[in-house]
């Protein structure tokens, strides 16, 4: 069986560090890109199972993320937000755009793959 192909999109290196290992452990391949920009590069060579993405991140907001794979890719690829703005406006606008699931910082790895693991069943 082959692993599936997760990109996560976090500017935290903190945190990228700490869900890529869990992720990684979880049984993914993981791609970790810490902009928009990067996270546009990978997006145009290859195209990951699910994505995980943070919603502020520098020259490309995870909204800006879900419109892009949802309208110019044209994809219902599984995307994750998550964001320590989860405020219920932000929450509203994600799913709007064509988000899977939000989780609300601080992010329990553990729920994650959880979830990371529901979305990707559904497909």
């Amino acid at each position: 069986m082959t692993k599936k192909r997760l990109l996560l999109a976090e500017d935290d290196e903190l945190l990228a560090s700490l869900l890529n290992f869990r992720l990684k452990k979880g049984g993914y391949d993981v791609s970790h890109r810490a902009n928009g920009k990067e996270v546009k590069e990978y997006l145009a060579g290859t195209m990951p199972d699910i994505i995980v993405s943070d919603i502020m991140m520098p020259y490309f907001s995870g909204m800006e993320l879900i419109a892009y794979v949802r309208k110019e890719l044209n994809s219902q690829i599984p995307i994750i937000i998550i964001s320590s703005a989860g405020n219920e406006e932000n929450v509203l606008n994600a799913f709007e755009l064509g988000a899977n699931d939000f989780i609300s910082k601080p992010v329990s790895p553990s729920e994650l793959l959880v979830r990371v693991a529901r979305e990707l069943n559904k497909n």
